[in-house]
């Protein structure tokens, strides 16, 4: 299977511990498609349907929903975690969440 970045996958992340977002649910796939192809698991970020407006956030619309990916719930699962490949997020889409990426981890 090839993974590619900013691909949207259902994602099992059960189980978790504490504040971490629960459930299987559609995560955006951040690691590039050459460490995704050699090392078994993936970056993640959940997205989710409440908006908070959090800055760590970056809104989308994704299959015709609104929803934020969550930059402060990325975390690394395995590529088995991953039950069903949905898509894609839009060009327009990217270059907001890598900003994000950037300022939340003061990168840029």
């Amino acid at each position: 299977m090839v993974i590619r970045e900013f691909e949207v996958y259902l994602v099992n992340l059960d189980p978790t511990v504490g504040h971490e977002m629960k459930k299987t649910r559609p995560c955006v796939i951040l690691t590039p498609e050459r460490m995704n192809s050699v090392l078994g698991t993936v970056i993640i970020a959940p997205l989710t349907s409440s908006i908070k407006g959090y800055p760590s956030r970056t809104k989308v619309t994704f299959q015709g929903k609104a929803g934020e990916v969550c930059i402060d719930q990325m975390r690394a699962v395995d590529e088995a975690r991953l039950t069903k490949k949905m898509g894609k997020l839009e060009a327009e889409f990217i270059d907001e969440l890598k900003d994000v990426i950037f300022e939340t981890f003061d990168l840029g």
